[in-house]
């Protein structure tokens, strides 16, 4: 996974911007947190942090990037968003 643009190590999250898509969702596990990073079309990067634990639990057992944007589509259709 070299290519991957997203990687941890012990001192935390390495990015490499240069690697990644625009407006493709990338992540990693990093102490029981799931990073989630994504570059705009104004190649903006936006990093998001994830620590409810059945989420990330749903996170770590995703292989593609593709697997993981229909995660959360599903995710967010399941949450009542209106309160």
């Amino acid at each position: 996974m070299d290519d991957y643009p997203v990687s941890v190590d012990e001192n935390g999250l390495k990015i490499k911007p240069e690697k990644m898509e625009q407006e493709k969702l990338y992540h990693c596990i990093f102490k029981e947190k799931a990073m989630l990073v994504f570059k705009d079309s104004q190649d903006v990067m936006n990093c998001y942090e994830i620590e409810e634990k059945e989420l990330v639990e749903k996170i770590k057992q995703i292989h593609s990037d593709d697997d993981l944007e229909k995660l959360f589509d599903d995710y967010l259709k399941g949450q009542d968003l209106n309160n």
